[in-house]
């Protein structure tokens, strides 16, 4: 029983702490609401939690073994996340007829890329697997039940923090201001990756 309340407490204090998944879900949940952020809210906690059974059941001695790997994922997780604080930084209406087009939400698909791509999520990874499964393929199973549960509930937690900031949002100069801030954040995030 103590196991699983510390795997708990473990995933609970990585996943509902600020990083790029977060952010992400606290602007889709800001702009369209959280029952539209539901996908990927859904899709970010299927991809983490596929990348912890990977770690746990394999991948991490790769990891150790080939300094490589961890270079290139350090690379294409913080050129994800300036990707992504560029495409949060644009405007997201025209004037004229094209206004009336709503913005495209990060969907399921880009929910779970963003795991992979994302360090804090590696290191999450790689830190409770070590801790708590230690190459127990069992262990590695209840713990990414564990966490996928906590998961889904902490990042749905961010979406919903942003549903309803989205009441304060109403003025198009906030949703901009908003918008530049969160794409702020994933840049500051991206760049402190390359200097790490």
């Amino acid at each position: 029983m103590n196991t699983l309340l510390s795997m708990t407490a473990f995933a609970l204090v990585s996943s509902i702490t600020p990083g790029p998944v977060n952010l992400v879900a606290l602007d889709t949940g800001a702009r369209h609401g959280l029952r539209a952020s539901l996908p990927y809210v859904t899709g970010a906690t299927v991809g983490f939690t596929a990348l912890l059974l990977a770690v746990g059941l394999g991948v991490q001695g790769l990891v150790a073994a080939v300094p490589a790997v961890t270079r290139a994922l350090r690379w294409a997780g913080a050129l994800f996340l300036l990707f992504m604080a560029w495409q949060l930084a644009q405007p997201r209406a025209e004037p004229g007829p094209a206004a009336d087009t709503p913005a495209r939400r990060p969907s399921f698909l880009a929910g779970a890329a963003m795991q992979w791509l994302n360090p804090k999520a590696w290191l999450a990874s790689l830190a409770g697997t070590a801790a708590y499964a230690a190459g127990d393929g069992a262990r590695v199973a209840v713990f990414a039940l564990v966490y996928f549960g906590v998961c889904w509930a902490s990042v749905a937690c961010w979406a919903g923090a942003g549903r309803a900031l989205g009441a304060a949002l109403r003025q198009e100069r906030r949703v901009r201001w908003f918008n530049r801030a969160m794409a702020a954040l994933l840049a500051a995030t991206a760049l402190s990756i390359f200097g790490a």
